[in-house]
């Protein structure tokens, strides 16, 4: 009864108060990546792609890519991903990268649903990649 009446009186409600939306502001992340779960960190990816054998999938506009593009990344524009899914490997992971993370989580739906067994999304995209000072390249 001492904690009841220590937590409902009026001094302490605001600690309470403050207490639990810190709770729940932290929580809130985990919930989201656990929501979509299929997007990783640079880390990540890189180490998928040096130990598995995982392909970059980068789904941003043509002049995008041009501009600046992971290594070894294949272009497959959002707008031609159902035409051009056939050319990727099923038997290969693969990691979507879009510029800041967005279009690449509706890639891995749409590649999934193609019948891709193993599809992440670069969380962040290449604005994560780039901060992270990972080289870019415009070789095609």
């Amino acid at each position: 009864m001492d904690f009841l009446h220590f937590l409902l009186s009026q001094n302490n409600i605001f600690i309470v108060a403050a207490a639990v939306v810190s709770g729940i502001m932290l929580a809130i992340p985990a919930l989201r990546k656990s929501g979509g779960g299929s997007a990783i960190g640079t880390a990540e990816a890189i180490q998928m792609v040096n130990q598995r054998q995982a392909v970059w999938v980068d789904v941003r506009p043509a002049e995008q890519y041009q501009a600046g593009h992971i290594a070894q990344a294949r272009s497959v524009p959002v707008t031609d991903l159902e035409k051009k899914a056939a050319g990727l490997p099923k038997n290969k992971p693969l990691v979507v990268v879009c510029e800041q993370g967005r279009d690449s989580s509706r890639a891995v739906s749409r590649l999934k649903a193609q019948g891709f067994a193993e599809v992440v999304a670069l969380q962040g995209g290449m604005k994560a990649w780039s901060q992270a000072g990972l080289p870019v390249t415009q070789k095609a």
